[in-house]
């Protein structure tokens, strides 16, 4: 399908740059990036807040996971694209400018933010999890915007009535004819398992389901529009993005049957010390005296 066959084409203008000074690139990457951090956070700590979780502990892992998270998306997305950077090192190193791989985010914010936990005894870590998880899909979804305006994700050519045509020089699909809008599709599956890990998180009592549900609900969605963008294909013709939601989508959902079904520890104590309370309240039976009968007369 050409351009000029597209009946919907949504042109985006906006040079990526917004200023340059001292030779630093402000983009519209990097600022929906950092305002995706920041309302993450707001989000994690209001749902702390709400569930009586300590919320200094919140912006202590977010500290964590968003250290981790850079990290991570930035270093997977350096593998899957080593051929852009081998010959020039220093680009490594120009997050800014774009270049990030969310799954990346999500694996080195998990261990990072896992990592602090562990090392600092967070108290009731699966909760905050689940806390956690809430806050990063939220982020994700701003810092999308910022992938939509800069357009560095190449899409396939749309066979749909609508598309994206980006008109500014300096967008890396410049030129490019109308592309389907995979990016603000991630953008709104976002918004939709932000919402059900709402409903998840405030209607299932056992800490973790949310998390993994996180895990399973983004890894469908990730699976799914990787088809429509020409990310490197890496094993049987699946995207990096496909490979590792293979592997996450079950794990994820053994780990919400699991929570399910089995109590956690603490749980199993509490019900054990409560039969042995109500044992220990119920006096022991005696057994009625023997009735002796009277011989009757004959």
């Amino acid at each position: 399908m050409t351009m000029n066959s597209v009946l919907l084409s949504i042109k985006i203008g906006l040079d990526p740059s917004i200023v340059k000074f001292a030779g630093l690139d402000i983009t519209y990457h990097g600022l929906f990036t950092a305002l995706g951090v920041v309302m993450g956070v707001a989000i994690s700590a209001w749902l702390a807040r709400k569930m009586n979780y300590p919320e200094e502990m919140i912006y202590n892992v977010a500290l964590a996971l968003v250290i981790g998270g850079i990290v991570g998306a930035r270093g997977l997305y350096v593998i899957e694209h080593w051929s852009t950077f081998n010959h020039d090192l220093g680009k490594i190193f120009a997050i800014n400018t774009g270049g990030i791989s969310i799954y990346g985010a999500l694996i080195g914010g998990t261990i990072g933010a896992w990592s602090y936990a562990m090392i600092t005894r967070v108290p009731n870590i699966p909760r905050g999890a689940d806390i956690a998880g809430i806050g990063a899909i939220i982020g994700m979804a701003v810092g999308r915007i910022g992938d939509i305006i800069n357009g560095e994700h190449f899409a396939k050519t749309t066979s749909l009535p609508w598309g994206v045509v980006y008109t500014s020089i300096n967008s890396p699909s410049f030129g490019r004819e109308a592309q389907h809008p995979a990016v603000a599709y991630e953008l709104i599956g976002d918004l939709v398992i932000f919402f059900i890990l709402l409903i998840v998180y405030f209607r299932v009592p056992r800490a973790g389901v949310t998390f993994f549900t996180y895990v399973l609900l983004y890894g469908v969605l990730r699976f799914a529009v990787s088809f429509l963008r020409l990310d490197n294909e890496v094993l049987l013709g699946l995207r990096t993005a496909q490979v590792i939601a293979i592997a996450t989508i079950p794990a994820a959902l053994v780990m919400i049957v699991y929570l399910l079904r089995v109590p956690p520890a603490a749980e199993r104590r509490a019900r054990a010390d409560r039969r042995r309370e109500l044992r220990e309240e119920t006096p022991p039976s005696t057994p009625a005296p023997p009735t002796s009968e009277e011989p009757s007369a004959g």
